[in-house]
């Protein structure tokens, strides 16, 4: 499954697929310089028990000078992970572009994402977080404008403590798997 990490710069992508991959946190920022990938096999809970999951994950730059190569990497995708900075509302409302660019590029329209709202450990520190009913709102919009026939998640995750990043990588290879299924 090729899924995509998308969303503004510094917003914790990075960060993420290496906490995924079972790597540390490291709070220093080093800018993607087009995109990254990476491979890790898992395992997913499905009606039918346990299935394998190979997940090539690419990790897209998201800052504006990146617009033009961009584009290549979506290709054959399966599904995105549209990260925003709950500290940073820009990087929330950026989260349409972002999508549109998904589905335009990808070769296949419309397909499963997820939407996480990360580095919620610094939800005390901040003065205008992003709140769960906004992004619930949005996700409903989505679905709507869409047409999804499943839902889209919203997960508040952390790659500082790991919380909610295994279960984002999970809820969108169910949802892909559903997709795919449902396209045959």
């Amino acid at each position: 499954m090729k899924v995509c990490l998308l969303g503004d710069g510094a917003v914790g992508k990075t960060a993420l697929r290496e906490r995924y991959l079972g790597k540390q946190f490291s709070s220093g920022y080093v800018m993607t310089i087009g995109a990254d990938f990476a491979v890790k096999k898992t395992r997913i809970m499905t009606e039918e028990g346990e299935k394998d999951v190979k997940f090539q994950i690419w990790d897209l730059a998201g800052q504006p000078r990146f617009n033009s190569v961009r584009e290549l990497y979506y290709k054959g995708s399966h599904g995105g992970l549209l990260v925003f900075d709950i500290t940073r509302r820009d990087s929330f409302t950026n989260l349409n572009a972002w999508i549109e660019e998904l589905f335009k590029n990808s070769g296949r329209g419309a397909m499963p994402v997820a939407v996480l709202g990360n580095k919620v450990d610094l939800r005390e520190e901040a003065d205008d977080c992003v709140t769960k009913p906004e992004v619930l709102e949005f996700t409903e919009s989505l679905k709507n404008n869409y047409q999804f026939s499943h839902n889209i998640p919203y997960l508040e995750t952390s790659a500082k403590t790991g919380e909610n990043v295994d279960e984002s990588f999970s809820e969108l290879a169910h949802n892909i798997r559903i997709f795919l299924m449902q396209s045959k």
